[in-house]
């Protein structure tokens, strides 16, 4: 019981990043019907992107965060800008296909230029903290995957209240409720898909970073954390963040079950199972609107 009691609470800490990982392709499919399956590439950049922050300035990782959240929203804003503004012109059928070819080239061209660069090699950050644990009972919680659920957590709440208070994310809603309405109101929906993809692409900076600092990084990670965030945007549905963040949470012990009772091999199992199962009982999901 206490070791699967230890598997649990180490698949709640990873559902953390599943959530955050998942909340910004949530955002980006929900306002704009445009799938990114090169989330999981920008999930990798900003890995590295704190790994070579660290590296070389010796910033600590999670002040990274400060710098890598900023180059990633301005990233996100200049991929929209020259690549996916031609995608949202057309009807919301046309937009999923036409952004999945997109989406595919650029995770392929993402995936080589980081072997270019960084080669194949997994990297991770090493801080002195890295192995300082935190004892409740017998079991032993990670401090830097603690500190990570609890910055994940904090992002998502800054989320909810930006859609909820802000002007803009007040925008961002409409729009992702009925466009066309949208539009009718004096609303600039090109202006609210462009900051819809670039809080979703900072969100994916956000996870990389704190994906680097637990775990590590390499230029093969992206298709992993795609199809994980893929699998919390069905289990969770659309419409609601802190929904999303709960769904990632779910399929993190879900997991963590599965390789308790059955063995590792199953981990990557019981997500695709969770994804078909709620796609056939319940396709709007568990927190869909």
């Amino acid at each position: 019981m206490n070791v699967l009691a230890q598997q649990l609470v180490l698949g709640l800490l990873i559902g953390g990043l599943y959530g955050l990982a998942a909340a910004g392709l949530s955002l980006v499919f929900g306002v704009m019907k445009v799938l990114d399956v090169a989330h999981g590439e920008l999930i990798m950049l900003g890995g590295y992107g704190a790994f070579w922050l660290v590296a070389l300035f010796g910033l600590d990782p999670f002040a990274a965060l400060v710098l890598v959240i900023p180059l990633a929203l301005v990233g996100g804003g200049l991929l929209y800008s020259g690549l996916f503004s031609f995608v949202v012109r057309a009807d919301e059928e046309t937009r999923v296909k036409n952004s999945l070819l997109i989406g595919f080239g650029l995770a392929l061209a993402l995936h080589a230029l980081a072997v270019q660069l960084w080669t194949a090699d997994e990297r991770s950050i090493v801080t002195p903290y890295g192995g300082a644990v935190i004892m409740v009972g017998e079991l032993a919680i990670p401090l830097v995957r603690l500190l990570s659920l609890l910055l994940a957590f904090l992002l998502i709440g800054g989320l909810h209240l930006l859609l909820a208070r802000w002007r803009w994310g007040k925008a961002i809603r409409a729009t992702a409720e009925d466009w066309q309405a949208a539009l009718l109101t004096g609303i600039d929906v090109r202006r609210a898909y462009l900051l819809a993809f670039a809080i979703g692409t900072a969100l994916a900076g956000a996870a990389g970073t704190l994906v680097s600092v637990g775990y590590s990084v390499s230029p093969s990670i992206g298709l992993e954390w795609t199809l994980k965030a893929l699998i919390v945007v069905v289990l969770a549905g659309l419409g609601s963040m802190i929904g999303t963040f709960v769904g990632g949470l779910v399929l993190g012990v879900a997991e963590a079950a599965s390789a308790a009772v059955f063995g590792g091999p199953y981990r990557e199992v019981v997500g695709l199972v969770i994804f078909v199962v709620v796609l056939v009982v319940r396709p709007r999901g568990l927190f869909g609107k």
